[in-house]
Parts: C-alpha cells; structure tokens; sequence
C-alpha cells in the first residue's frame, strides 16, 4: 500500500516538475502554457508514452472546480477598479449575452455537423462558450506584448467573469437534456429560475464574502506566514458554502476577490504572490488532470468536423457574437475585431464538457472529445495568432515600464507606505527633469551593483535602480513619472486630477462639501492659499496633498509661486 502510494506521488511529483519546466518552452515559443501542459498530459495518459490508466471523470471535476474557483479569486483579486472602470460595461455584455449567442451560432453548426438533437447542440456550444482566464491571462501578462489598455481590460475582465456563466449555462441544458420526453417547458421553466437564483445568491455571497475576508485579515493578529493560508482558505470556503446554498460559487470567489483586491487589506503584496503561486498550481493540476483523463486515440473519428466546429467557433460565431454585443459601446473596428478573434478556449470547456460524462448522457462521450478537439485548435489557431494579429492591428503601444519591486509596510496608526524600486529606462521622464516629486521619499541608488546613498547622488542615470517609499494609491502616478516613455501632460486626468477647481474656492467650503479631512486652523482662507501654506515657497506643480476622501493637486503656478490652477481627485474609499 504505502509503496503504491509513494510510486503515484513520485508520478504526480514528475509532472509538477514536467509541466513547470515547459513554462519556458511555453513562453519561448509564444504559446499559452495550457497547450504544452495538456500535451505533457496526454503523453503521460494510457494512449501516450506513459500508459497511466486514469478514467475518473469525477475527481477529475473535482480537482478542476477547486482548481478554478482558485484561478477566479487570484484574477479578481489582482482586478483594479481602474480596469473596472474602463471596462466593466463591454465586458459584462460579453460575459453574459456574448457566452449565449456564441453557444447559439455554435449551435448550428454542431447539430449540422454532428448530428445531434437541438438542445444537445446547444449543450456544446455552452460548453465552448466561454474563453479560459488562465490561458489569457497568461498570454496577455506574459506574453511579451502590451496591448491598448481597454482591449486588454475588456478580454481580462471578460475571461474571468464568463465562466460562472458558462458553468451555470451548461448545468441548464444538461438538466434539460436529462429531462427528454418529459414535459419540457415545465423543466426549462425551473431550470432558468435555478440560473437566476444561483446568480443572484452567488453575486451577493461574493459581495459580503469579500468584505468578510478583508475584515478577517485585517483584524486578526497572526503569525506572518498564516495570512495567505487564512486568506486562500476563506476564499475556497465561500466557494463551497456557496454551492451549497444553491448559488454559483465561481461567480462568488470572482466578486469576493474584486472586493478585497480594491479595498485597504492588510500583507496585500504577501497575499498576491501566495495567490499567484497557488494559481499556477492550480492550472498545472487542472490541465494536467484533463490531459491524462483524454484519449486521443477516440479522437480520430471526430478530427474533421472537430476542426471544422473550431475554425467556425474562432471565425464566424465568436467574432460575430463579440460584434453585436460591442456595437453600443463605440470600440474603433480594429479593436471589436481583435478582441472577436482572441477569445481563447482552454481547461474550462474540457471541465464543463466531463458534466454530461457525471450525468451519462448518450452523446456524453461525443461532446467530451469534440470538446478536446476544438481547445487544442483554438489554442494552436488563437495562442499563435495573437503577437502577429495585434502587431497587425497596430493595438500594440509601447511597454509601461512599472516598479521592478513593491514591499507594503505595516506602519502604526493606519499609516501605510510601500518600498518601490524602479530600473530606469534611457526615454525616463525622471532623466529628463532629475527630479522626484515631494511626494515621494527616495531612499537608495543602485548603480552597477552598489548601493549608494540618494543623497550622494549628483545626477541619475540610464540603469539606475532607485528605491523609493510613497503610498500605496500614488503608486500609478509614480510609474507615470520615472519608468512611462513620456511624461504626464495637463490632460492627464490621471496624474492632475478628475477635474479643476477654482483655486479661490474657500476651504471650509471645500471641506463641508467632501468631508474632506482638514485640521480646523488650517480652514481659514483659499484652496490656493491653504497649499501654498503647506508647501511653501519650493511650491511646484505637480505636488499634491491628500485630505481623506480627496485629494488637492498643484496644477499650475505663476512667476510668483501662487497657485492659479487646482485639480481634485476623489479618492477611492479602502
């Protein structure tokens, strides 16, 4: 028994291994790291090299669901409200009705080719509905492009939150194709009541969940090390208390880590990377789990109309569907059709295509291997496609370099600083005006591998590695001054503010109308001359202060140093 057990530990420890060393092939070759894993999968199954023998459909479902529901908490987690904000509308469109008209327009095609009843049809294009977060996310942050900011926001935030949808999708249509001769509208009547309900409890648990798990971090004095256990455990916990209570779990953890992402929570950095290193874990295990479960000798049967469905899927019912959903929300026409032809397939559809297997629907067996076929030629079409059909599409812009490094400081009273340090790049806009904003707190120079005292340093440098200390929401802003390839200009929204104020405004007057945090002797007077009391004489444009629920911004000065232009940020509340 135990020399069992240690021979199939000794297996599963290999594949990690395998699979975590094909990351590099992966990203040398330009393909999502799904492909070359599921490979490594199906080499090891009983067709392949390896003949390990594994037909369990039902742990292979469990191990995939906990799998997800880990990937969807980590992808909401590391969600700015920034994205949301620019993409949330589209996104959810194609999330919802997007993953509906594609499973329909797939639908035809499917009971063409294959043979099978309407609702079975339809059950395989809800399977293939829905593109795989991992395999985005890993091509669009790994992939050594970068993309407009809102095509690439609009597919992250696509990717992560349709597979909730797709899963609840083809729970219906399963339940409907078990129901068969039975009175049909009866069972689509309770089944669509059961989609709306499992939305509904899953969207509002992932609410108060994500407010609940931020409050337990927070408040909870532990040891180091335990947080992100804490954290990844409460996640999983929502996800299965969740399904329980009849909502949709993957939903639930996708809003629960929205939530705690963008609200003040404590180790956040420490939680991102446990939560990063958890997820490749947990894609390695899923995708590996699918290939051994596959067969690819069941495939040649199904290879050409396989094909033929995926090359339909990738060139006619996604992108259609993607343009009807985009057609209200004015997406220039390069971009609708990029992100129309880049909605990669992957683990999700096969984990959704083992549901018909659990239930033991006749064409169960056809759907799953249909199911393969079209994710592996999605991924050969769409993985590869991607560099060269943005590059084509003129939607790449030039790499924003950000910090090399954070490290969040726990500070007594609230306070809250983090260590960033930044390589500079020879088009810096700090190498042009050698100058940091008084905002910032410069701490070390690393130059050709010594560190050096900031204050011993005359002039930066192309190279240079610079260690700063700022605050956690002005960190954006100092990615747009040291490592952006231009410097922020009036415009920026971003950098001097959502909007002006006149800079005569009375303080007091500004205070009592944002609630804004200001000392009461220093109410007296102008917005102007309030900031040129906290700054005095060296005033220069761009410093700003931050008065709780607002933030001032300096937005230009005369040849006296008097404020004649204010901006105001409405700080979001953490």
């Amino acid at each position: 028994m135990i020399e069992h057990f240690n021979i199939a530990l000794f297996l599963v420890t290999m594949l990690v291994g395998i699979s975590i060393l094909s990351t590099r092939l992966s990203y040398r070759a330009g393909a999502p790291i799904l492909l070359v894993v599921l490979f490594v999968g199906l080499l090891a199954g009983e067709d392949g090299i390896g003949k390990i023998a594994f037909d369990d459909a039902h742990t292979a479902f469990l191990i995939g669901s906990v799998a997800l529901a880990l990937i969807l908490f980590d992808a909401g987690f590391g969600t700015p409200a920034s994205t949301l904000r620019l993409a949330a509308a589209p996104a959810l469109v194609l999330a919802t009705l997007g993953v509906m008209l594609t499973a329909s327009l797939f639908a035809i095609a499917a009971r063409g080719l294959l043979g099978l009843s309407t609702i079975e049809a339809l059950l395989l294009g809800a399977i293939v509905a829905s593109t795989d977060a991992a395999a985005v996310f890993y091509l669009l942050r790994v992939g050594g492009i970068t993309l407009r900011e809102r095509v690439r926001s609009v597919l992250e935030i696509e990717s992560g939150s349709n597979d909730p949808v797709a899963v609840l999708l083809t729970i219906t249509l399963v339940g409907l194709v078990e129901a068969g001769a039975r009175d049909v509208d009866a069972d689509t009547l309770a089944l669509a009541t059961e989609f709306a309900v499992a939305m509904g409890v899953g969207g509002v648990l992932g609410v108060v969940g994500g407010y609940a798990i931020r409050t337990l971090v927070n408040r909870l004095e532990l040891e180091g090390a335990l947080y992100p256990l804490l954290f990844a455990s409460t996640g999983l916990a929502l996800f299965a208390l969740t399904n329980v209570l009849h909502g949709s779990g993957f939903l639930a953890v996708y809003v629960a880590g929205i939530i705690a992402g963008n609200r003040r929570i404590r180790r956040k950095r420490e939680l991102m990377r446990f939560s990063e290193g958890i997820t490749w874990l947990a894609q390695i295990a899923m995708f590996l789990t699918l290939g051994l479960l596959a067969t690819p000798s069941e495939f040649m049967s199904l290879a050409l109309p396989g094909l033929a469905l995926g090359l339909f899927l990738i060139l006619v019912a996604r992108p259609v569907a993607v343009w009807l959903c985009l057609l209200p929300f004015r997406l220039a026409p390069n971009e609708s059709a990029f992100i129309g032809f880049i909605g990669l397939r992957g683990a999700v559809s096969i984990l959704l295509a083992l549901l018909p297997l659990l239930a033991g629907l006749e064409s169960a067996r056809t759907i799953f291997n249909v199911t393969f076929i079209v994710v592996l030629v999605s991924l050969v079409v769409q993985g590869w496609g991607l560099k060269p059909l943005a590059h084509a599409m003129k939607l790449v812009v030039p790499e924003r370099l950000g910090p090399v490094d954070r490290i969040h400081l726990e500070l007594p009273d609230e306070g809250a600083h983090e260590l960033v340090a930044y390589r500079l790049a020879t088009d810096s806009p700090l190498l042009i005006d050698r100058h940091l904003p008084r905002w910032v707190r410069p701490a070390l120079v690393v130059r050709e591998g010594r560190s050096i005292r900031h204050l011993r340093v005359e002039r930066l440098q192309a190279g240079d590695t610079i260690y700063v200390f700022v605050r956690p929401h002005r960190v954006p802003l100092l990615d747009r001054l040291v490592a952006s390839p231009r410097a922020p200009d009036r415009d920026d929204r971003e950098f001097f503010g959502d909007f002006t104020i006149d800079p005569e405004t009375p303080v007091l007057e500004l205070a009592e109308f944002y609630g804004a945090d200001i000392h009461a002797h220093s109410r007296a007077g102008s917005v102007s001359e309030f900031l040129e009391r906290e700054f005095g004489s060296a005033i220069e444009v761009g410093d700003r202060i931050g008065l709780g629920t607002i933030e001032l911004v300096v937005r230009e000065i005369d040849g006296l140093r008097r404020v004649v232009d204010v901006g105001l940020s409405i700080l979001s509340k953490k």
